[in-house]
């Protein structure tokens, strides 16, 4: 008899939780390769992702190793490009070792659900061209281009794309 381990679990997280911030920190050093600067310098208060304005999740495996993150907040119309009801999609990511088992899906289609629950009527997020994983992913779960908005509006390699809730 083999013995499955259990799916990983997603769990409702601060910002400023430990293990959002020790992903965050992997997720910049991500960037920074990736694009070979600092990392994403979008003002973030963690704050911005608490209920009912937003939500952040971490995937834990059984053995409570962070695995995954993501997160929404609360935009509306603005001089950075936003509309009302938007929620940003902020913060995906999964660790090297955790890619391929599904949990980018399952942290998107969760936080879309928050979002659509919290009464947001259109979910946005701004990737980079040197992140084709992520434009592949948002691209099979529905998001198309749009306008582009927020902290990188005006960079070559940004991305921006939304899906209705």
């Amino acid at each position: 008899m083999t013995i499955q381990p259990m799916a990983p679990t997603l769990q409702r997280v601060s910002f400023g939780h430990p293990d959002a911030i020790k992903l965050n920190d992997r997720v910049q050093l991500e960037y920074a390769e990736r694009y070979g600067d600092d990392g994403d310098v979008t003002p973030l208060d963690p704050t911005m992702f608490d209920a009912p304005r937003g939500l952040y999740l971490i995937a834990y495996d059984d053995g409570g190793t962070p695995l995954a993150t993501g997160g929404w907040r609360t935009q509306d119309r603005n001089d950075e490009g936003y509309s009302d009801g938007d929620a940003e999609l902020k913060r995906m990511y999964v660790t090297p070792e955790a890619r391929g088992l599904g949990l980018a899906r399952r942290i998107l289609a969760a936080l879309e659900d928050d979002a659509r629950a919290a009464g947001r009527s259109r979910m946005v997020l701004e990737t980079g061209l040197k992140q084709p994983e992520a434009i592949a992913l948002y691209g099979s779960s529905g998001y198309t281009p749009c306008s582009k908005f927020g902290h990188y509006r005006f960079e070559e390699l940004s991305r921006c794309f939304a899906k209705a809730l």
